[in-house]
């Protein structure tokens, strides 16, 4: 069964769709008012997909059970990788694509967003999709399972288009990291627009500003 979500439509009968995955210790409400702020008048009607994440103890944060797509180990967050914890997540993320197929809307027209973890899982969970998704958005995050991804990911997403933006002064997921990955996604051939921003672990206006015209070009690309 597909995770419980937030779920906004931007208008009646909606074609494509955008899954986006919520950050640590957040839930799907997290990113929900960003809609109005992001959506430009002139897309065509749009179904944003907010999944709650399951709770499960975090190692990091003492234990404490939280909203979390995998275990964060060590303050290093890209060492000791929970790849258990992050394979399930990628499988939840199949589902609520297959579920958007089941109510008309292909894989095609589907566009995975994430934030911190949230963006890590639609990175790993994006390159490995059996079919041809939209795009990816990765925002303050990085590529778990890195070694792996050239082995493991899809033919059908080769050349994929992904809009990546981290903040300069993130003391979360370094901007380091984020460029690590970035480059190791441009190596492999995806289609990298790559934004840093002045700002922390956050969004700021001007990320939603270029998202908007990203998003705006994924959207004509799939008419």
């Amino acid at each position: 069964m597909p995770l419980p979500c937030v779920e906004i439509e931007t208008a009646p009968n909606p074609r494509h769709a955008v899954i986006w995955l919520h950050g640590l210790g957040a839930d799907g409400n997290d990113f929900a008012p960003i809609v109005p702020e992001l959506v430009d008048r002139a897309w065509p009607p749009l179904r944003f997909v907010f999944p709650h994440a399951p709770v499960r103890p975090v190692t990091v944060n003492g234990g404490v059970p939280m909203r979390a797509w995998y275990d964060i180990r060590g303050v290093a967050i890209a060492d000791k990788q929970d790849e258990t914890g992050i394979r399930a997540s990628v499988a939840q993320l199949d589902e609520l694509i297959a579920r958007e197929a089941g109510r008309d809307i292909p894989s095609g027209n589907v566009i995975l967003a994430g934030f911190s973890q949230g963006g890590a899982i639609a990175l790993a969970g994006g390159v490995r999709h059996a079919d041809r998704v939209a795009g990816i958005v990765a925002l303050s995050t990085y590529l778990p399972l890195e070694a792996k991804t050239t082995a493991e990911r899809s033919t059908a997403n080769t050349g994929l288009p992904i809009f990546m933006g981290h903040g300069g002064f993130d003391p979360v997921v370094p901007q380091a990291l984020g460029s690590i990955s970035r480059d190791a996604l441009s190596g492999l051939g995806y289609a990298v627009e790559w934004h840093s921003y002045a700002m922390a672990h956050q969004v700021c206006a001007e990320e939603i500003a270029d998202l908007r015209a990203w998003i705006g070009a994924r959207l004509a690309a799939t008419n």
